[in-house]
């Protein structure tokens, strides 16, 4: 069960006077935070416009004609709400939703065993389905297209096919990598989207509102400044703010200042434009190890002792679209504006001081 924004306040007002010594920053840390502050509809979910109007069309269109939603792609980098609005969605056709990510479906009777429980109308959402192993993605063929299944019994020469039908369903993917996904599998979704990056201005709306369900006290100019330094990422905003919460709880009277905020993300190393001690140390890499590159990626996960999908993931999109770091046939390569955010002289400054010194 999905909880509204209302519903959630008194949960943890509750909460409270159940265990009285139990401080407001334990009861943040509770598990279901991240459910606590996700929107359940298009009016409460900040950024996206253009998906927000297309679904929202997509969605009554479906409700008009009596029939299941075509099955969804969404893409991007993680953090951006793919997996929230799976949940809108499902919560705007009044139906239910089944969550499940690719890695946990590891043979047959998983995705078998999945397909078989849903009932008619139910949203399944597969996160991270670019990882999903090609058995399970050919099981899935027939399940998207004609919603049935097929299964083989028997050995060698009395082996039979056997098609059973399923309820119709819709199929909702969540990916980082859509160019890992299958031809096939890629071509039998009916929409696809690309989630962006968020602006300041929409980060700012999003920390306000967690502030309000939480019940966090925060000033304008904390809630933009905890913005600034969240990557353009909802998810990263949300975890920021509950850090600072925590600091101003400890350090101060409780309410998040932009001096309590600039603080509080200072001890977390984030820098002014969000950048951490690990993005920081990867443009340093590059610069002082490697001239500024070009640099292979592999090379680059070696020397800073990090997973090759870690780097591609969570740091690349965020410093590409900042513009500190270029793709390049031969590898990355820090661009200027990363010299100049770390103090560095860039290259062509290095030349003409050389030239001055002969």
């Amino acid at each position: 069960m999905i909880l509204s924004d209302n519903e959630n306040k008194k949960n943890v007002k509750v909460l409270k006077r159940q265990n009285p010594d139990l401080s407001t920053s334990s009861i943040k840390n509770e598990d279901n935070y991240e459910k606590n502050i996700r929107p359940l509809n298009f009016d409460d979910y900040i950024g996206q416009s253009s998906i927000k109007e297309t679904l929202k069309i997509s969605i009554e269109a479906c409700k008009k004609r009596n029939t299941h939603l075509d099955h969804l792609l969404f893409y991007g980098p993680p953090g951006l709400g793919k997996t929230t609005l799976a949940n809108i969605i499902a919560h705007e056709l009044n139906t239910n939703i089944r969550i499940t990510s690719a890695p946990s479906i590891e043979r047959p009777r998983d995705i078998i065993g999945i397909l078989m429980q849903l009932k008619e109308g139910d949203v399944l959402f597969i996160d991270e389905i670019h990882r999903l192993n090609k058995i399970a993605e050919e099981i899935l063929y027939p399940a998207m297209e004609d919603f049935s299944i097929d299964l083989t019994t028997g050995k060698n020469q009395s082996v039979k096919t056997m098609r059973i039908p399923i309820p119709k369903f819709t199929l909702i993917g969540a990916t980082t990598k859509a160019g890992a996904l299958s031809g096939p599998l890629r071509d039998r979704f009916g929409i696809i989207h690309r989630l962006e990056f968020y602006t300041t201005e929409e980060l700012t709306k999003i920390v306000k509102r967690t502030a309000k369900i939480l019940d966090f006290k925060l000033e304008d100019d904390g809630a933009e400044e905890i913005a600034k330094r969240s990557r353009c990422t909802p998810r990263i905003a949300n975890r920021l703010i509950k850090r600072c919460a925590d600091w101003a709880i400890v350090k101060a009277d409780g309410v998040i200042t932009k001096d309590i905020a600039l603080d509080a993300l200072r001890s977390l190393d984030i820098d002014n434009i969000g950048l951490d001690i690990t993005d920081r140390d990867l443009l340093k890499l590059m610069i002082n190890s490697f001239d500024g590159g070009p640099v292979g990626i592999e090379t680059l996960a070696v020397a800073l002792g990090e997973d090759i999908r870690t780097i591609e993931d969570v740091y690349e999109p965020f410093l590409i679209q900042k513009g500190l770091i270029a793709r390049t046939p031969r590898g990355r390569k820090a661009t200027k504006l990363a010299y100049e955010h770390l103090g560095f002289k860039t290259p062509s400054q290095n030349y003409q001081l050389d030239l001055f010194n002969k």
